[in-house]
């Protein structure tokens, strides 16, 4: 059985790796040569340039859908043409030939992923893929579909650079945005010296070991606004897999038209934690809203933690707030005494879908 280390247990490689026996850890370092990796993967796929007047879809489920909505941060208003995430069985209404759709699944074989890309086929939408392989590689190639493959041997959600950059690239060549082959590399590189900052081998009073001690033990409602929303609810579901808790993500300014006023009803719940993911371009009021909720909030709260994005470039910005959260939620799941890799309850749940 594993270890139940403490809040002040050391977050180093020997007692990480105790713990961590998937190792998702080297994953998590590896994102920025995931992103890099990732370009090279999509330029295999030979995509070519064509025009969606519609936009583009991005459909997926979980780490494999967060591409979407990370790639839609990074564009910005830079975005010609809408970008949305699809999370069902099915493509959005307005869904049309003049839509390309993005089947994103890293399995190749979720169900719903598979579902919208029979969907986008009956509705004549140009069609991509991104995928390791599964039903969904062998559908796209029956179907003269093009291919974007990523790096086997991970969980789907450690392939976020790989889902963020197809995505990226696709809304580029149906001429929603432009290309960010550039600011990837930059943000690659400024990953680098962030997971020298903030990884196993940084000081113990180090920003990530510091926000995990402090949400150990407590449920996070996480709260982002503009860039940083998509952040909020990647940091959601990492702490939801990796260290097998509850976590809740939000957004601004909508929290402060109705989730405020839950925060007076918590004694004898919680803890609560509420952390607010700002960024150096959230809107001025955005900023102020900010500040005013964490003073109502108060006492409320076991902690109010505020962080904001680090670098010049939205893409770098974007990746800084993924890597820490996903570096937090691994030393949560240390700090647990839980192994961040496995999710059996997922895989049961896909299994008995499957014999329903």
């Amino acid at each position: 059985m594993a270890p139940s280390p403490s809040r002040t247990a050391t977050l180093n490689r020997a007692t990480i790796g105790e713990i961590d026996l998937s190792d998702q850890l080297t994953d998590v370092l590896a994102l920025p040569e995931h992103l890099r990796d990732a370009q090279w993967k999509v330029e295999s796929a030979n995509l070519g340039r064509w025009e969606s007047p519609a936009g583009l879809v991005v459909a997926g489920m979980g780490g494999s859908a967060v591409g979407g909505a990370l790639a839609r941060a990074i564009l910005g208003d830079h975005a010609s043409r809408p970008i949305i995430a699809a999370r069902s069985y099915g493509l959005p209404a307005w869904t049309t030939p003049d839509t390309t759709v993005l089947c994103s699944s890293y399995s190749g074989n979720t169900e719903e992923t598979l579902a919208c890309y029979e969907a986008a086929g009956a509705l004549g939408a140009t069609r991509v893929v991104m995928t390791t392989g599964g039903q969904l590689a062998d559908a796209a190639r029956r179907d003269g579909v093009p291919v974007i493959p990523a790096a086997g041997g991970f969980q789907p959600r450690a392939a976020v650079g790989y889902a963020t950059v197809a995505a990226l690239e696709v809304a580029a060549a149906c001429g929603s945005g432009p290309r960010m082959g550039s600011e990837i590399d930059v943000a690659a590189e400024h990953l680098e010296a962030l997971v020298e900052e903030w990884g196993p081998d940084a000081p113990e009073d180090s920003l990530a070991k510091s926000i995990a001690r402090r949400l150990h033990g407590t449920i996070p409602l996480i709260a982002g606004a503009g860039l940083t929303t998509a952040i909020a609810y990647r940091w959601k579901t990492q702490i939801n897999e990796n260290a097998k808790v509850h976590a809740f993500a939000h957004e601004l300014p909508e929290i402060d038209h109705n989730e405020l006023v839950g925060w007076g009803g918590v004694d004898g719940l919680g803890p609560f934690v509420q952390v607010f993911l700002d960024d150096s371009d959230t809107h001025p009021r955005t900023k102020t809203r900010i500040d005013l909720t964490a003073t109502l909030i108060g006492n409320a709260a076991q902690d109010i933690i505020r962080l904001e994005s680090r670098g010049r470039t939205s893409a770098e910005r974007v990746f800084s707030l993924v890597l820490l959260g996903d570096l937090v939620s691994l030393y949560l799941a240390v700090l647990r005494g839980v192994d961040p890799g496995p999710v059996d309850v997922l895989e049961r749940l896909k299994a008995e879908l499957s014999a329903s």
